[in-house]
């Protein structure tokens, strides 16, 4: 298959597809506010990303999906040998990426908008591709695999993150409860690719299959969320949750705080005498190209 070649899609997920970019392209200032936060957070989850990947210095490394890009940094900081490509479909989110790369002095690492589903690189291309929490929020995460595969060498790895059961994830499943329970229905509403939506390894196991993926093995990281109280949560987290940001906008205040008051109390067993500490866990797939 040529490079970012695909198969035909139906019109009505190009058309979803256009509202997702266009989505993610809006919450790219809330990421780039929270950059640091993000990082600090997944300190463990970039550890263990890049330890089944199993990455030497000099290998030319892919990451899609990157938001802020900082597991990607993370490579060109410790593998300054290796040539590292930061993407995202949004500009927004890829500007946040270049910035972040241009205070850090990283000579190696390359700034691109890519799409998950048809990368637009050549086949055979990559050591290394990692993507952390993006593959679930696509309409075909299968699709998305596939090319991962494409544009990996034979012999080439892959690192894929997301977020785990809603159980495991109180922190994000409080603003999703509280918004169901104001507006009507669940969130995402049916059809829409959620953050939870492959958080089960049978799940994100099947979707890397599909694309064609080997040697598939996944393990659990833990990921709290820490914070100094409520407020903080909550100002992260709707920056942070792509649709939700406009959602809320679209609100009068009275509903707004209806749903924030949910979510307070969905939160109140977590907090404690140095503030919240809320359980999350990601599922991190180690795969091949054989």
């Amino acid at each position: 298959m040529e490079s970012g070649q695909q198969t035909e899609t139906a019109p009505e997920l190009d058309g979803l597809r256009a509202g997702l970019h266009s989505m993610w392209e809006a919450v790219a200032p809330g990421w780039g506010q929270n950059a640091e936060f993000v990082e600090r957070r997944g300190t463990d989850l970039t550890a263990s990303m890049l330890d089944v990947v199993e990455i030497s210095d000099g290998e030319r490394v892919l990451e899609l999906a990157s938001g802020p890009g900082g597991l990607g940094l993370a490579v060109a900081e410790w593998f300054p040998g290796s040539e590292v490509i930061l993407s995202d479909v949004a500009p927004g989110m890829t500007a946040v990426a270049a910035s972040q790369a241009e205070q850090r002095g990283l000579a190696n690492v390359t700034v691109t908008e890519l799409d998950l589903e048809r990368i637009d690189q050549p086949d055979e291309s990559f050591d290394v591709v990692l993507c952390r929490e993006g593959i679930m929020l696509v309409p075909e995460p299968g699709r998305a695999a596939g090319e991962i595969r494409r544009v990996l060498r034979p012999g080439g790895r892959a690192a894929v993150s997301v977020w785990a059961s809603p159980e495991q994830n109180p922190w994000l499943t409080a603003l999703m409860k509280a918004l169901g329970a104001q507006l009507g229905g669940t969130f995402p509403p049916p059809g829409l690719p959620g953050p939870l939506s492959l958080g089960s390894r049978e799940k994100l196991h099947s979707a890397l299959a599909e694309g064609g993926l080997d040697e598939i093995e996944i393990d659990e990281v833990e990921v709290p969320w820490r914070g100094a109280s409520f407020d903080e949560w909550w100002e992260r987290t709707t920056a942070l949750a792509g649709p939700v940001a406009k959602l809320l906008a679209a609100q009068p205040p009275e509903a707004v705080e209806a749903i924030r008051s949910t979510a307070h109390g969905l939160l109140a067993k977590h907090e404690t005498s140095d503030g919240l500490e809320i359980p999350g866990a990601t599922l991190v797939a180690a795969a091949r190209r054989n």
